[in-house]
């Protein structure tokens, strides 16, 4: 029969004592962050079992964290996973390290215009909610007034004053359209409903500023619309009369989308047209050609969504305030330089 792994064995190993482990295991003060990832570490090697039940009843935490997702963003019928399923998994991987569980809830289409409050809530199986990807400015207002802590990932929210963590979303949509500037393009089109998402918008706003910055006109009829007002995609309306050089398009999955269209039109990327996207997902790499695009950082905003949302359950008036994270730009095949 294998050995259980006490706290003692751990601290053993490491030559200090049974109490600095289990202040580090527990996320207490008095060890230094180093030690304490150091000591989990070598829980997690070793194979230590927290009895998380024992603590839970002893603090009247849970130990969950519940991650509400709209249901317009987990179409599992699409290439490859939903981009916030891979976020989910980030997310879930950095709770674990502080011995918490995700409970991940699918937010319907009716409990977002009802804003009606998952069941694990009001069962009191989550101890905070993390909340992935724009919900409606009613649901944000009832979760003002709930009675456990929320941190917002990946988009904002005039009815959001603080404790959010998302993208720089416009300054990497400048840098990646100041490349295609720089590469000879200066008929440039964006491709996005501008009216969706924050994420959208603020990537339109990154665009336009580069076209600014270089006296390049915005033409409204380069703004092409991706997706209705629920947020499902729609067939691209391309004018082949005056086509630009190349597309900024808001994402990776609408951009792996219009190189299909390009394609049925006649158009070779990047030839003729040039393409760049936004995510680094999995339509970046299965496109052809694969898309140059802008990486978002899910591990570090998903390390920091789970850091404050643990610590605002101890403390709820602790405050993050609003976070950008930047990303970078991957460089493929889908943008031609020309003269």
């Amino acid at each position: 029969m294998k050995k259980v792994v006490t706290m003692q064995d751990i601290a053993n190993k490491l030559n200090v004592s049974c109490v600095t482990v289990s202040k580090a295991l527990n996320d207490k003060d008095g060890v230094s962050e180093e030690l304490k990832s150091k000591i989990k570490k070598l829980a997690e090697e070793m194979g230590y079992r927290y009895n998380t039940h024992a603590k839970s009843v002893k603090e009247g935490l849970s130990y969950n964290i519940g991650i509400i997702v709209s249901e317009r963003f987990m179409d599992m019928n699409e290439i490859g996973r939903p981009f916030y399923m891979n976020f989910y998994q980030h997310i879930s991987k950095m709770l674990e390290r502080h011995q918490y569980a995700g409970i991940l809830h699918i937010l319907t289409q009716e409990d977002e215009e009802k804003a009606h409050l998952p069941r694990i809530y009001y069962e009191q199986k989550v101890d905070g909610f993390i909340i992935l990807g724009q919900v409606s400015k009613k649901y944000i207002e009832m979760l003002q007034n709930i009675d456990i802590p929320v941190i917002y990932l990946d988009f904002y929210d005039d009815h959001i004053d603080t404790d959010l963590i998302v993208t720089d979303n416009f300054y990497g949509a400048y840098q990646i359209t100041n490349y295609l500037i720089h590469n000879g393009h200066r008929k440039i089109a964006y491709v996005g409903n501008i009216y969706a998402t924050s994420s959208i918008q603020d990537r339109f706003l990154g665009y336009y500023k580069a076209l600014l910055e270089h006296r390049l006109e915005l033409d409204m009829n380069y703004i092409i619309n991706d997706r209705d007002e629920s947020g499902k995609f729609i067939e691209l309306d391309l004018k082949e009369k005056n086509m630009p050089t190349a597309y900024v398009c808001n994402c990776d999955r609408v951009a792996f989308n219009l190189i299909s269209k390009l394609n049925e039109m006649g158009y070779k990327v990047p030839d003729d047209i040039s393409v760049v996207g936004f995510d680094n997902d999995i339509f970046s790499t299965i496109s052809n050609p694969k898309l140059t695009t802008v990486e978002v950082d899910m591990h570090e905003m998903s390390r920091l969504a789970v850091e404050y949302i643990v610590k605002k359950v101890r403390n709820n008036d602790l405050k993050c305030g609003r976070i950008l994270i930047k990303g970078k730009i991957i460089y493929r095949d889908s943008v031609k330089k020309i003269e």
